[in-house]
């Protein structure tokens, strides 16, 4: 029998861009899906307030608004963000922002949620920033209070009521429900043995932290741990969704690298790559990751 395909996806960051730019590339990738040649598989952006500059905090478009707007140009096309950030995401609004994007892409909607990390978007606007232990508590809690919505049992009265430190239900409804049973898929974005943990208990996939994007060593580190983790939870490991990501640049060489740390993830045990694209780059800069990037891995993995 032979192996699954590996699934191909893009990534525009939403900082330092303007909209009209982004709109105009995920119509270009709706374009590419129609093509003879198929197009890419996922359409997925980060979650910053601000660009990563601390010293010059440039633009940045808010994510889930800015999903809700490009979704309609690529029908068929899994999306999601990797991550969403718990420290400034209250996740009853998240279940049900993520119930919208469900029936909106008729249940191709992937929650990707992480637990913050960047300063220079916290202590400006006045959110807090707890350390890494709180953080993670926070983000077990958010995990489940969105599952919890997600339920069933949220769809009408009595509701949802669950105990729980920091986002509690009292008799809770997620009215309409979502379109996908049990809600949409939680991808995670956690890297220490919690974080793993927690993954492999509640989430569908984990994703290589942009961060560390292309780091072959860290992803195989990690991908084992995930491995150790879910078999620990009785999970199925090919029903799990392990995400790499690849950063690209302006420059051929620097897709011809991509592509080479993209078949080097997946040897260590991706089953789904991201391309991330300088949004900046627009529908050319588009056209020329799926030239020099997406045909030659279709050409590898189907």
């Amino acid at each position: 029998m032979s192996s699954p395909a590996i699934r191909i996806g893009f990534k525009t960051s939403p900082q330092n861009v303007d909209w009209a730019t982004v709109d105009a590339t995920w119509r270009r990738s709706g374009e590419l899906t129609e093509s003879p040649g198929g197009g890419f598989d996922s359409g997925w952006m980060n979650d910053h307030l601000v660009d990563m500059d601390p010293a010059d905090p440039g633009r940045s478009l808010e994510a889930m608004t800015l999903l809700a707007t490009l979704v309609h140009h690529v029908p068929g096309v899994t999306v999601g963000h990797a991550v969403l950030s718990n420290t400034f995401r209250e996740p009853v609004l998240v279940a049900k922002a993520a119930t919208v994007l469900d029936h909106a892409t008729g249940g191709r909607f992937v929650l990707g949620l992480g637990a913050g990390w960047f300063e220079g978007e916290h202590e400006p606007f006045g959110l807090d920033l707890p350390p890494i232990g709180p953080r993670i508590d926070r983000l077990v809690s958010a995990v489940d209070t969105i599952r919890g919505l997600f339920a069933a049992e949220a769809a009408g009265p009595p509701g949802v009521t669950r105990d729980d430190p920091y986002f509690p239900l009292r008799g809770a409804v997620n009215a309409p429900p979502p379109l996908t049973p049990g809600g949409p898929p939680i991808y995670l974005g956690g890297q220490k043995p919690r974080g793993i943990a927690l993954a492999a208990r509640a989430g569908s996939g984990w994703i290589l932290p942009g961060t560390h994007a292309g780091n072959i060593p860290y992803f195989a580190e990690k991908r084992d741990a995930l491995v150790a983790a879910l078999e620990d939870a009785g999970r199925d490991l090919a029903a799990f969704d392990i995400v790499g990501q690849v950063a690209t640049r302006d420059a051929a060489d620097s897709r011809r690298e991509a592509v080479a740390l993209a078949r080097g993830l997946v040897e260590a045990g991706a089953t789904h790559v991201v391309l991330g694209l300088p949004a900046e780059l627009g529908p050319d800069g588009l056209d020329a990751l799926a030239r020099d990037c997406l045909g030659p891995l279709r050409d590898a993995f189907g």
